[in-house]
């Protein structure tokens, strides 16, 4: 008994490092013993005044070259071999883009920045970046910051300790956004990208720095990946429509994707009881679905409709993209469903959750789509 308790403890450890929004989906005894800390939150003194000056806090931004992880290209399986992903020139539009979860440290609830942060939360992070960024490298500029981000397990409890760890990712994402403004040209097209709880900071950065502001005008779309946005509950306070057809912009593109049959009782439980950003519960509001090989919101595509999808290598530090993988199918929850399981690594949650795979499933249709956008926003 004691060997398979070993067995079950060590098969959680690797579904937290994949990363996702993983509330209520084990018993909460197990997954508060796993991954949630039991110290008493330190409180998160704010960074010093222009502190995302350092390019040491920053995984990708303009000057850094061969090592942004953003700027990854993968390769091309076909019935050639597999081929090089052809360069396009680079459309004049800047990237801020909130990576997911990486640290799942219990020792404290916020993942450190100083001394070069938590070694493996670093590696992980550069990983997710070169699956998740990197649809987005053909923008002339890409900006990932580094930011104190809440332990995984601060996900999953309900203690007030997970909120002000959340709060405090928060902050400093905050700040990164705001030294980006002030780095980008005033006349430059912003896309805003993130994913699991990037995705989370990105819906709160949008209502409290974006709506109503100058950013507003300059915004060709927020894609807002593996975290559900509640049409009811979230869109109003973040005051932007859903992306509606292929060219609109000023919009927002949200997902989250499920193999069949799928089994997403407890992701939509913890959905329907957080707090959405007008602070009531999401309860059964329909989340907002984008149909990544479309552009639109709703309706269904087949798997030849996909340009390419990114299968990773299990390391997932290598990957090649191959087209007609997997179909598209926004389900009457607000649930993307992808088909019968594509073979894509290990890191598959529970109830054939694709959650970390969000965006490679559909790399090739997600960087089509953003240089559609940016293309849209800056014609006559």
């Amino acid at each position: 008994m004691a060997r398979k308790f070993l067995y079950f403890v060590a098969f959680c450890i690797v579904l937290v490092i994949a990363g996702g929004i993983l509330l209520a989906l084990f018993p909460q005894q197990l997954t508060r013993f796993v991954t949630v800390p039991t110290v008493a939150f330190a409180p998160v003194e704010p960074l010093d005044p222009n502190a995302y000056e350092d390019p040491g806090l920053w995984y990708s931004r303009p000057g850094i070259g061969v090592n942004d992880p953003s700027r990854w290209q993968p390769a091309y399986a076909s019935d050639r071999g597999i081929l090089p992903t052809p360069a396009e020139p680079a459309q004049r539009f800047a990237v801020f883009f909130v990576h997911p979860t990486s640290f799942i440290n219990r020792s404290q609830w916020n993942a450190p920045l100083e001394g070069g942060g938590d070694a493996e939360a670093e590696r992980i992070a550069r990983i997710y970046l070169r699956g998740m960024a990197s649809p987005f490298n053909s923008a002339s500029e890409i900006w990932a910051p580094r930011y104190r981000q809440a332990t995984m397990g601060a996900f999953l409890t309900d203690q007030p300790e997970g909120r002000q760890a959340i709060d405090a990712a928060y902050a400093d994402v905050r700040e990164a956004f705001r030294y980006f403004l002030t780095s980008v040209a005033p006349d430059t097209p912003i896309v805003l990208a993130g994913h699991s709880q990037g995705a989370l900071h990105l819906k709160r950065l949008i209502a409290e720095e974006v709506k109503g502001s100058a950013v507003a005008a300059r915004l060709v779309a927020a894609y807002v990946i593996g975290w559900p946005v509640s049409v009811d509950h979230d869109l109003p306070v973040m005051g932007l429509p859903p992306c509606a057809v292929p060219a609109q912009t000023g919009c927002v593109i949200s997902w989250s994707s499920f193999a069949e049959p799928a089994d997403p009782a407890h992701v939509l439980e913890a959905y329907g009881r957080t707090a959405a950003l007008d602070g009531m519960p999401a309860g059964n509001s329909m989340i907002l679905c984008t149909n990544p090989l479309t552009g639109v919101v709703g309706g269904s595509a087949p798997a030849t409709a996909n340009l390419g999808t990114l299968v990773p290598e299990d390391s997932m530090q290598q990957g090649e993209l191959v087209p007609d993988l997997v179909p598209a199918r926004c389900d009457d929850r607000g649930l993307l469903l992808i088909g019968p399981p594509p073979e894509m690594g290990s890191y598959v949650l529970p109830g054939n959750n694709y959650h970390v795979y969000d965006l490679p499933l559909f790399w090739a249709n997600t960087k089509a789509d953003v240089m559609r956008r940016a293309e849209a926003w800056q014609a006559p």
